[in-house]
């Protein structure tokens, strides 16, 4: 090696060891080791902070490192995970001695659609904190161990968890379960917390992961949702239908925030409205066993650390009269459609399904009669339509006689059609109208049938859940916008429709030309786009078709074509030395205004002669 390399060796050695002497980082303090825990957290569950795995240290050296970071609140930081049940006759709630929040809630009368047991909240799938900022940092209330007292109060089955401070001061978190109810009072108390607290606001978060529980995992993940109600009165929920992650944050008092699946509600309610927080709802990718993860973040009012707080948590079925009684604007948790469909749903369809439902335990033939009760309620619109399609069809050999004398003339056509129209007193849109005004309620159980829990696990015929498709086949291949099955009640329907519009045809002349093919286009679509829904709305629109044709053949027993002449006689009677209403009027005006106009443009599109010199 020759002298150059040496000396840049040396120089190089030289260097390090200054590095190392003056500028190298001193070695990791010891730090205190978080106490250990005795509950098994599912993988990729949430982890509690002082609830992790430690290595093993004497008693009496954990204790003064614990004494030392935290202070008043060392008693909590170890201890024993042990699990307190509250139960009633509906519900089952776990909750730990570790941390003093649920770990598990069990739906009694409900079961998956596998009929496995139905938790709406699993051990190690949930996580929630209550964060202080305390002058030795910030301490998450829930990552405490407590005591537990169950007690029997005249309000329910109650457990209080408690955990004595240093100073003399406590912490208390008390759940009341009532009977027969789904909701889960909770209240925290707090007292010789003032000399500890950097600020006296609460964080609160509950983070979940929500396992499905129906049929059809896309579905429900459609239908499944955050949603909140704010102290002034508006109801928000998270968009439903993205594929990735949904959230917002909210600047107004929140009453009460939860996760909305489709047949179910998991909530918190506030009795003094939280300051504000963030919600999202993020779709899995790739995982076929959970809906949606839930981040629900609300901040406490302020003083809440020295004063409590009292909560309810609800946890339970999306039955529109129990959520109602809930809190305000709950009963939003049942999706009844837009604002136009949603008194449609709450006035009528709802409380006439619940009152056959007292008398009739079979829910295929309660939507046989929901249909003939809605069917007699809109008779005199069905009977409208019909007198107006036979007028139209009665006149169809005076219409033909004005096409053959003005075919050439189209405006001309059109006018005289309507004053004959006008002499008659007959409106050409009359066997529409009617039916224009029954479609909000035919819209209205979209939202009614797909979103009542009544009907979920319910049979009927070869329907074995009322609340899902009936698939009677299942193809070998998915059909694009069809799908894989073969639902009979919407094949029933989606004939019935095509029958319900022929017959319409015979009886009308006002569909003509391709109008009268477009006309089929509807029930094809419905069967596609339907094949997927409940068989409880499909097979409505199936019973509400035949119903319907019974409806026709009856009317057509007492009111024939000759009966309808004499009527339009009768009228063209009345109306003959009628002075012609407003609407008439100018509506005349509007088609001479508008064959004036197609004459000049004919008239300036014609090429000037130009004359001889």
């Amino acid at each position: 090696m020759d002298k150059d390399k040496v000396t840049g060796l040396v120089l190089i050695s030289v260097l390090f060891l200054v590095y190392m002497f003056f500028f190298a980082p001193e070695p990791p303090q010891e730090t205190i080791p978080p106490a250990q825990t005795t509950t098994a957290v599912q993988e990729g569950a949430p982890q509690n902070t002082a609830a992790a795995q430690a290595e093993q240290l004497p008693d009496s050296v954990r204790q003064a490192q614990l004494n030392q970071r935290w202070g008043e609140f060392a008693a909590g930081m170890q201890g024993e995970a042990r699990e307190v049940v509250l139960e009633n006759e509906v519900v089952r709630v776990a909750l730990n001695t570790q941390g003093a929040t649920p770990s598990s809630v069990l739906l009694k009368e409900y079961t998956t659609y596998n009929h496995e047991p139905l938790y709406l909240l699993e051990e190690g799938n949930a996580q929630f904190s209550l964060e202080a900022n305390t002058n030795r940092g910030t301490l998450n209330l829930y990552d405490l161990y407590y005591n537990a007292e169950t007690r029997t109060t005249d309000a329910g089955q109650q457990v209080v968890f408690s955990l004595s401070l240093a100073n003399g001061g406590q912490v208390q978190h008390i759940y009341t379960l009532p009977a027969d109810s789904y909701q889960l009072q909770y209240e925290f108390k707090t007292s010789g917390l003032s000399n500890n607290l950097e600020s006296q606001a609460l964080s609160y978060r509950w983070q979940q992961r929500y396992r499905n529980l129906e049929r059809e995992l896309e579905d429900s993940r459609q239908r499944s949702t955050i949603k909140y109600y704010t102290a002034g009165e508006d109801f928000e929920e998270l968009d439903k239908n993205v594929s990735d992650k949904e959230e917002a944050q909210i600047e107004e008092a929140v009453k009460w925030v939860g996760f909305n699946h489709r047949f179910f509600t998991t909530a918190i309610i506030a009795d003094k409205a939280f300051t504000g927080g963030y919600v999202a709802a993020e779709v899995p990718a790739g995982d076929t066993t959970f809906l949606k993860h839930s981040d629900i973040r609300m901040q406490l009012p302020d003083s809440a650390a020295l004063a409590g707080g009292q909560f309810t948590y609800f946890f339970g079925p999306n039955n529109y009269y129990l959520l109602n009684d809930v809190a305000d604007g709950f009963g939003r948790n049942v999706d009844l459609g837009y604002f136009i469909l949603r008194p449609i749903n709450k006035w009528l369809i709802i409380p006439v399904f619940h009152f056959l439902e007292q008398f009739i335990d079979n829910y295929g033939i309660i939507i046989l009669l929901l249909v003939i009760f809605i069917k007699m309620l809109l008779f005199p619109l069905t009977y409208k339509s019909y007198i107006g399609m036979a007028k139209m069809r009665v006149l169809k050999p005076q219409i033909d006689e004005l096409k053959e004398k003005h075919g050439d003339d189209p405006m001309k056509m059109q006018q005289e059609q309507m004053k004959l129209y006008s002499q008659l007193g007959i409106n050409p849109i009359s066997g529409c109208i009617p039916m224009l005004l029954q479609m909000p309620i035919l819209f209205a159980m979209f939202y009614f049938f797909p979103n009542s829990i009544e009907l979920r696990q319910e049979s009927f015929l070869w329907a074995e859940d009322l609340s899902t498709y009936d698939s009677v086949l299942q193809l070998p291949f998915s059909i694009p916008a069809y799908g894989d099955h073969v639902s009979l009640f919407t094949l029933l329907m989606t004939l019935s429709t095509i029958l319900y519009t022929y017959r319409n045809q015979q009886m009308s002349a006002a569909v003509q030309g391709p109008m009268k093919t477009l006309s089929y286009l509807m029930p094809v679509t419905f069967l596609f786009f339907l094949n997927s829904f409940p068989a409880a709305l499909t097979y409505y629109y199936f019973v509400s078709n035949i119903v319907t044709f019974g409806q026709q053949d009856l009317i057509k027993r007492f009111v024939n074509d000759d009966k309808v002449m004499q009527i339009i006689e009768r009228n063209r009677l009345k109306n003959k030395d009628k002075k012609k209403g407003g609407f008439q009027a100018r509506l005349e005006q509007a088609l001479r205004a508008s064959q004036e106009a197609q004459k000049n443009k004919e008239t300036a599109a014609k090429p000037v002669k130009k004359s001889k010199k």
